[in-house]
This record gives structure tokens, C-alpha cells and sequence, in this order.
């Protein structure tokens, strides 16, 4: 997709894939503890100079983890795709797809697991979605991808595939 086919898209779904909010809550008191520490028997210059690079570092850290964007775009000739950070796939090449369940999401990516997929998985995501391709001009079996909402997810990319997801 050109820059100026993306200029004249409709964003059917959209997610990004924010770290839980209680990692925030953990980086907080490492932060505290750490800076502590070094305050101990120093100035305050000590404290709050360490806090203050911890931050910057927690908050760096936890905001790239959080960098993760999900969006099914759709374009001027109504064609689907399906847009996971630099990655684009259309919807003409989904053979099949399904919803995999946090219950089996550790078998999706176990011993049967073919590693010439293309994979976006996050611990802090429960729930991924599964899409077999069929395009001879490309080596990948199928994208797994971790979703928030993986039934409208595929609702907005495949809707013609939806009962068998």
C-alpha cells in the first residue's frame, strides 16, 4: 500500500496493546526503592537524581513495550488490511482464521508451532488470532498475532470468514 492509497483508507477496528496498568504501579515502587537506596546517608541530590533517571528509563521502557498498534484499514478499491506496526497484509490471501482462545494460546505457540510464521505475541495479551494464508509469492503459513478482542478483530478483517472463527 502507497503513501498516498493510505492517505484515502477507513480504519475499520483499531487496538494498541498498552502494558497492564499495575506494571506502572511496580516500576513506581522500584523506582522508590532503588532511589532510596542510593539517597542513603548522601544528599538529596543523590535520591532525586536517581529517581529521576529511573523514570526516564522505567518510562521508556514500558511505553516501547507499549508500542504494539493493531488496525484493519480499508482502502479506496475495498480491499482489507490488516496493519500490525510496519506489517501489511490484505485479506485476499486469508484462506482461513480463527479466535485462539488464552486457554490454548500456549499450544498455538508450542511444539506445533511453525517458525517461518509471522508472530506478535505479548504475555500481558491473553487472547490471539490465527490467519492461514494461501499466496504463493509468500513463504509465511500464517500470522498469529496477539489481540485484545480477537472476535472483532477478525469481524472487521474477514467478515466472510466469521463463522469459522
Amino acid at each position: 500500500m502507497t503513501d498516498g492509497e493510505r492517505n484515502q483508507v477507513k480504519v475499520l477496528y483499531s487496538e494498541r496493546q498498552w502494558v497492564p496498568w499495575y506494571w506502572w504501579l511496580f516500576a513506581a515502587a522500584f523506582i522508590a526503592l532503588i532511589a532510596t537506596q542510593a539517597g542513603i546517608n548522601r544528599s538529596a541530590l543523590w535520591f532525586y537524581g536517581t529517581a529521576l533517571l529511573l523514570a526516564a528509563i522505567s518510562t521508556w521502557v514500558l511505553i516501547s513495550w507499549s508500542g504494539t498498534k493493531i488496525t484493519v484499514e480499508e482502502d479506496s478499491e475495498g480491499t482489507r488490511w490488516l496493519v500490525v506496526g510496519e506489517a501489511n497484509l490484505p485479506a485476499t490471501v486469508v484462506s482461513r482464521s480463527l479466535a485462539v482462545p488464552s486457554s490454548a494460546k500456549r499450544n498455538a505457540m508450542g511444539r506445533q508451532f511453525d517458525p517461518a510464521a509471522f508472530m506478535v505475541s505479548h504475555g500481558w495479551v491473553p487472547e490471539m488470532v490465527m490467519l492461514v494464508l494461501d499466496d504463493e509469492d509468500d513463504p509465511t503459513p500464517y500470522w498469529l498475532i496477539s489481540s485484545k478482542n480477537p472476535e472483532q478483530l477478525l469481524r472487521s478483517f474477514v467478515p466472510h470468514q466469521i463463522t469459522n472463527a
